[in-house]
Parts: C-alpha cells; structure tokens; sequence
C-alpha cells in the first residue's frame, strides 16, 4: 500500500490504513460502528447490546415505500463488499432526561430531529455520499403511522423537521423516502447526551471556524480560530445558527460537516483498537444515545457494517447540502431547489 507521502509502508502500513478507513466510515454513521473489534463475550457485550434503542421501521411503513434497487450479479465481477445502502442519520434533541435538558432539551416533552443526513455507501464500498437536509426545508409530509396508534394527516408546506415530531422516527424515514424517492435502508439516531459523552470519550475535538460565533440561545462564544471543544462545547456548535451568518439553518450545516470531518479526524487520529478500554467507553458513549431500525440493533449487525466499508478510503467521501433556494410563501424557509435536488437524489438510488 502507498503511503500519504507516496512512499510503501509495508504491512504496519497496510494494517494501519485499514484500521484508519475503518474508524473513519464509523464515525460518518455517528460512531455506529465504532464497537468493531469489542464483540467480546460476557457483560460487556450484553451491556452494550443492551444500550442500543431501536424501531421497527418497516414494520410501521409496510410495503408502500421506494423499492430497492435489483442487482444482477456478473459471473465475472469481483465480488463486493455489499450492496449500496442508504442511512438516515439523525440527531435528536431530545427533551427527555435531565441530562438532555441541562444540554439544552427544553421542557420535559417533545423532540425534534435539527440534524437530519442521508449517507449512501455505494455497491463497492469504494465511495460515500452525505448529504444534508436542511430543517427549514418546505415539504409535503405525508401521512404517517403515529407511535400511539393511528395516522397523521397528509401536511403540505410543512417544515422537514416536524415529521420527526408528529410522527417519530417512522415518519421521518417516510418524509425522507417520499421527497426524494429514494429507499432508506436503515435509520440511525442520536440524542444530545450520547453526542456530547462521544466527543467527551474521544478526549474533545479540535475545529476551525472561519467567524466569530457569538450564540446565546446555544451559549456559544468563540472567536475566529482553531478551538478545541469539549463534549457541550461541540454540541452547541452543532446547534448554533442565530450568531453565524444570516442567522439560517444553512450556516448551521455548514458548522455541522465541518464538525463531523473534524470528528473523523479524531477518531483516526486514535489507535482505539490498541486501547481496548477507552474504545470501550467510546463505544458505551455512543451506544447509550443511539437508536436504531431493528437492522442495525444489535453489536453484531453493526459490526457486520463496519467490516464491509474497511476499503472505504476518507477521501472518496463527499459532503454536500439538498440544493435549496428561499420559498416563494416564506423567505425564512426554503424548498428543494429543482432539477437539482432531483438529479442527486436519483445519483444515490
């Protein structure tokens, strides 16, 4: 294997740059997949496994949703990692738990989903795309099955995020599915705790920000430069607006990716499969915040998934935002801007 500097590295080299793809893709899918190579025996495995929430999103959806896309293996194609496979990655802030209120919550009811992303792994495992969706986005939510039985009603011009709201997890999945047409093959979710305890585990992250950020509501202040966060630190980073740019949730996003690039960093940045206990507390950190589709709900499953994406290099992943432009009935919301968004939802089918 060749090296940054265009030189061989030989087999350290090699077992280095896979362990280095492998943690990378991981944190794309916020951590999922970080409890690769802690699947061992006993209450650690049970405890972790145990943490890990989960829905059974296709059993609430039924089979009205985009169908999966039908390979035909080639006798003589080399064989793949995996099928391509589309995530919807959330995060949370949820208000339940005095922990997620002291990180900003709010009141003891309700949740809504401020980051939403669609990570698509292709066939070879050779490349990703993520692409944000922004929270102002005007949709057409379509009815969805509510948690306590029953349905909502079909809501037009309605704000991306309040699928999430009115319908949980299963409702967002759908939302997702019928404004891109695009099938998610599973659902990952994090709340504010299990944010906050990861970057705190991986001992803080170290970010770039181009402006000054002077945000009350998120009560983050930090000049221009280069800072390192600790775990609510970096959480209200993700979550400021008001004191960047126009104050839109597009600034916001562009905080996010540089956020999650800077995570990365970090955990390849770390020899977590040398270190057995801090990927330990790494992997509690995460697990206990995640939710999950009933796919990916055990170590097992996620393991499985990290395995197929070792080929993955950080390079081949690309960060782009739903192309947008302001709504006609509402300049403080946007829409899907068109053909665009449509040509790079069909890209990722």
């Amino acid at each position: 294997m060749t090296g940054r500097d265009g030189h061989g590295d030989g087999d350290a080299g090699r077992a280095v740059g896979r362990r280095s793809r492998a943690l990378r893709i991981a944190g794309l899918a916020l951590a999922g997949a970080l409890v690769l190579g802690v699947g061992s025996a006993g209450w650690a495995y049970w405890h972790l496994s145990d943490n890990i929430k989960s829905v059974d999103i296709d059993n609430a959806l039924g089979g009205n949703r985009p169908p999966k896309p039908e390979v035909t293996p080639s006798p003589s194609a080399p064989a793949l990692p995996g099928e391509a496979l589309n995530i919807l990655v959330l995060g949370s802030d949820s208000r339940s738990g005095e922990e997620n209120q002291r990180l900003g919550g709010g009141d003891s009811s309700g949740a809504r989903s401020d980051t939403a992303m669609v990570v698509h792994l292709d066939a070879g495992r050779t490349s990703a795309t993520v692409v944000s969706i922004p929270r102002d986005t005007l949709v057409t939510r379509p009815s969805c099955p509510r948690p306590s039985g029953g349905s909502t009603a079909v809501a037009h011009n309605s704000m991306f995020n309040n699928a999430y709201a009115v319908g949980g997890p299963a409702c967002a999945v759908k939302t997702v599915e019928s404004m891109t047409g695009v099938r998610m093959d599973h659902y990952i979710e994090i709340d504010f705790s299990g944010f906050a305890k990861l970057v705190d585990a991986l001992g803080g992250v170290t970010v770039t920000t181009d402006e000054d950020i002077a945000d009350d509501d998120s009560h983050l202040h930090l000049k221009a430069g280069t800072h390192h966060l600790d775990g609510t630190r970096a959480l209200a980073l993700a979550r400021t607006r008001h004191g960047i740019g126009d104050g839109s949730d597009l600034g916001r996003i562009g905080l996010q990716q540089k956020l999650v690039k800077a995570l990365l960093d970090q955990i390849a940045a770390q020899d977590l499969l040398t270190d057995p206990a801090k990927l330990y507390r790494v992997a509690d950190a995460v697990t206990a915040g995640l939710t999950t589709d009933t796919g990916l709900d055990s170590l097992a499953e996620l393991t499985r998934l990290g395995q197929s994406v070792q080929g993955l290099s950080a390079s081949a992943v690309r960060t782009v935002t739903m192309p947008v432009v302001p709504a006609p009935s509402d300049p403080n919301r946007v829409v899907a801007e068109q053909p665009e968004a449509r040509k790079l939802w069909e890209s990722l089918r």
